[in-house]
């Protein structure tokens, strides 16, 4: 179960992996969001690319360190089922969200499987 586990949370790492580049490689912002980099609005999201990049590192610690798990789980949870409240509440629009969307609930499933194992041991 731990070779699953570890699965899951490297998983649950690279769903946040492309939005945490967006810190150093702004002209993602763009592509990921459908916005330009630059302005309020492109400042706000590189600074979002900074916020991604710790949700990365604690997902891919969480995959070795059982410690860590527990905050994981918070910090991973929060992200992912906080957006997609975010994105009903705005009615579910079309285009890049919708993507972003679609990829945190195909994540669901992962994180279900850490917080399981988290809360169990």
């Amino acid at each position: 179960m731990e070779v699953l586990t570890k699965a899951a949370w490297i998983g649950l790492a690279a769903i946040h992996a492309m939005p945490s580049l967006a810190l150093f490689m702004p002209s993602l912002i763009q592509r990921l969001y459908g916005v330009p980099s630059s302005g309020s609005v492109g400042v706000l999201l590189t600074h979002r690319g900074a916020l991604f990049l710790g949700v990365f590192a604690l997902a891919l610690l969480a995959a070795f360190d059982e410690q860590s798990r527990r905050a994981g789980v918070l910090v991973v949870g929060i992200s992912m089922i906080g957006f997609l409240i975010v994105y009903a509440n705005a009615g579910s629009p079309a285009g890049a969200l919708r993507t972003i969307a679609l990829t945190d609930l195909v994540g669901l499933p992962l994180l279900a499987l850490v917080t399981w194992e988290a809360l169990r041991s």
